[in-house]
């Protein structure tokens, strides 16, 4: 996509970049939920933070724990003795990861020029946060997102990895796209709504709060930049890698998508639309489950893949929610 000249936020304000006298103020967010060891973790790999590319910015972190027991206090009071960058802890005791990202950027925004999200269960390569800034002045973008380098636990079923179902789209860097997910993204804080929440409540339990959050800017303007140097690494537990999992998780990333297309453009057009794609999955994918009968076990679980594609395309549309994460940590 041809870059546009000169781009300005809405409003005719100066957008700042990370290239400049003064070093960026960043806030570094991280939403947790009962995974200590995954938290520590993703602390440490921000020790390593390394900067070539921009001056070095000025950084705070902010661990948001969603354990209504507050859990996460302890790794904070131990990381805080060790951790190069100044610590703040935030209990978010409400349910819902919608409400985990509100409380984050609401205790960020105040003294931050951007904010880098990364989740409990993603480390940081070291020129991470260097890179997304990077991006960010080169292409004076309102938000950056990075690629996430899925690594298992243990070693993968086969049909897991030839299939490809926990791989990522990546875009050339510097391509300018239109939605995304937030683990691993820097937003500017001017590009952030006041008028209401950043992300959807509605979406806290059923996730997707970020899908839209990122339409809704793309939509209003704003200039989203894709760069594959912003690396981070996201841990595959081996209870992920089996075929129900693949299977919610799926239908989930459908159902989600249709309300969001739904609440952005609910015209006529677009519902039809949306409904015959889902229809032809379904069609689709009972077709290659059949198939699957004969060639083997990879065909077999594409088939239901697509079923459920699908299922929750059309679910989506008529306004049922899969509440992925009522009773289990996100993602």
């Amino acid at each position: 996509m041809a870059q546009e000249a000169d781009p300005q936020p809405p409003g005719g304000a100066e957008l700042p970049t990370a290239e400049r006298s003064s070093p960026a103020r960043v806030a570094v967010c991280i939403a947790t939920y009962l995974r200590p060891q995954g938290l520590l973790a993703t602390l440490q790999s921000l020790n390593s933070l390394t900067f070539t590319h921009v001056k070095q910015p000025a950084v705070e972190v902010f661990l948001i724990d969603n354990d209504p027991a507050g859990s996460a206090s302890e790794t904070y009071e131990a990381a805080r003795r060790w951790l190069r960058w100044p610590l703040q802890y935030v209990h978010e005791p409400r349910r819902g990861i919608s409400q985990v990202r509100n409380t984050a950027v609401a205790a960020a925004r105040r003294n931050a020029d951007f904010i880098a999200f990364i989740d409990d269960d993603e480390v940081a390569d070291p020129q991470w946060l260097d890179e997304l800034l990077h991006a960010q002045s080169e292409h004076r973008a309102d938000a950056v997102l990075g690629p996430a380098i899925r690594v298992f636990e243990g070693e993968p079923p086969e049909w897991a990895v030839s299939g490809g179902y926990f791989e990522q789209t990546r875009y050339r860097t510097g391509a300018r796209i239109s939605h995304g997910g937030i683990g691993n993204a820097l937003v500017r804080v001017g590009a952030l709504p006041e008028d209401r929440p950043v992300f959807d409540d509605r979406l806290g339990i059923s996730g997707g709060e970020d899908t839209l959050f990122f339409l809704r800017l793309a939509r209003d303007g704003g200039r989203i930049i894709w760069t594959n140097e912003a690396t981070i690494r996201e841990a595959i537990p081996a209870h992920r890698a089996r075929v129900g999992y693949v299977l919610k998780r799926v239908y989930r990333t459908a159902n989600t998508w249709s309300f969001c297309e739904r609440e952005l453009d609910g015209s006529a057009p677009v519902l039809m639309k949306r409904t015959v794609k889902g229809m032809s999955r379904i069609v689709w994918g009972v077709a290659l489950f059949l198939a699957g009968l004969i060639v083997g076990e990879k065909a077999r679980i594409r088939g239901m893949w697509q079923v459920c594609y699908g299922a929750g395309n059309l679910t989506g549309l008529v306004g049922l929610r899969y509440d992925a994460y009522r009773s289990v940590p996100p993602g």
